[in-house]
């Protein structure tokens, strides 16, 4: 996936430098044009708590919908710029993740994490069309597809459900069926071994493709698939080690961080899993979110000046 994602941005870049000079000359602010689109997409997420680990292993069942609002200006016959504002969730949950007859995976079986996480990001990324269109927007392609890349600033804010696959709370002092905010709580330690709490807000590297297709004069329907490269390993709260949960300070953190498994005895082998200092995920790599879906665009047609007469 890193491979990809520098093969799609040196791409991306490439096509916009070679071509973006020379179409932007022959692109008059006549054939310029602005559209706003509505966004309805699907969320998947790849972390620490999906069936493999391994970037291309997702649970379609975890998929959560996610709505969005875009404006669009075109400034040459391949090249536009959009932003973007989309809100969504993620989900993951171990318990219908992970294989408990699997060697690999049945600690995490027994990590026994259930998650949610609501996303709103703010993108701006550069499109470049495979297809040009040197005419205005009334003579715009049928079918068009392309490609994109930007930067986008999000605000996430990780929950865990209390009571998730029957374990209950009540001895952590938490009532079953409530989700808590996990970032305050510090589950792996982290106001208490100087690292500090991650931010929940965070930059991302949207990427990737799709295609518009004309309706009419004035609507598009696209079909778009993006990834979003993060620099968090906590949109599940999940990274490093256990810190031992009998150290945390508060009864949530301590069932959040350690607290929450199956029963010991019938964990055999891994009875001992969740010690302080064993491996409660994948410290090493960062997680991603993936947004699918489709995009009705509505081009707002530009107003033509009159020529003056003298």
């Amino acid at each position: 996936m890193k491979k990809l994602l520098t093969l799609t941005l040196t791409l991306v870049l490439a096509l916009v430098l070679v071509t973006n000079q020379a179409s932007a000359q022959q692109f008059s602010k006549r054939k310029q044009y602005n559209s706003v689109g509505l966004s309805l997409n699907a969320m998947n997420y790849f972390g620490d708590v999906v069936p493999k680990p391994s970037i291309t292993s997702l649970r379609f069942a975890a998929t959560r919908p996610n709505i969005g609002l875009s404006f669009t200006r075109r400034f040459a016959p391949r090249i536009s710029a959009r932003a973007a504002l989309s809100y969504g969730r993620i989900t993951g949950d171990d318990f219908k993740a992970a294989d408990d007859t699997d060697p690999d995976a049945k600690y995490r079986y027994n990590r026994n994490m259930s998650f949610r996480n609501d996303i709103v990001e703010f993108s701006a990324v550069g499109i470049f069309d495979l297809i040009e269109n040197r005419n205005n927007y009334l003579k715009r392609p049928d079918f068009v597809p392309y490609v994109f890349a930007g930067v986008a600033v999000y605000h996430h804010n990780p929950k865990g459900l209390v009571g998730a696959n029957g374990v209950t709370g009540s001895g952590f002092g938490l009532n079953d069926g409530d989700w808590v905010a996990l970032q305050p709580l510090g589950t792996e330690g982290q106001r208490l071994n100087g690292d500090g709490a991650y931010t929940l807000w965070q930059f991302s590297i949207p990427f990737g493709g799709g295609v518009r297709y004309k309706l009419n004069k004035s609507f598009d329907l696209g079909l778009e698939i993006g990834w979003r490269k993060t620099f968090t390993d906590y949109l599940d709260d999940v990274s490093g080690n256990y810190y031992g949960y009998r150290a945390l300070e508060s009864g949530a953190a301590q069932y959040f961080g350690g607290g929450n498994v199956k029963n010991p005895a019938d964990r055999g082998e891994f009875a001992n899993f969740n010690a302080p200092g064993s491996m409660r995920g994948k410290s090493n790599e960062k997680d991603w979110y993936i947004v699918t879906g489709l995009t009705l665009n509505y081009i707002l047609a530009p107003r033509i000046k009159s020529p003056k007469f003298r």
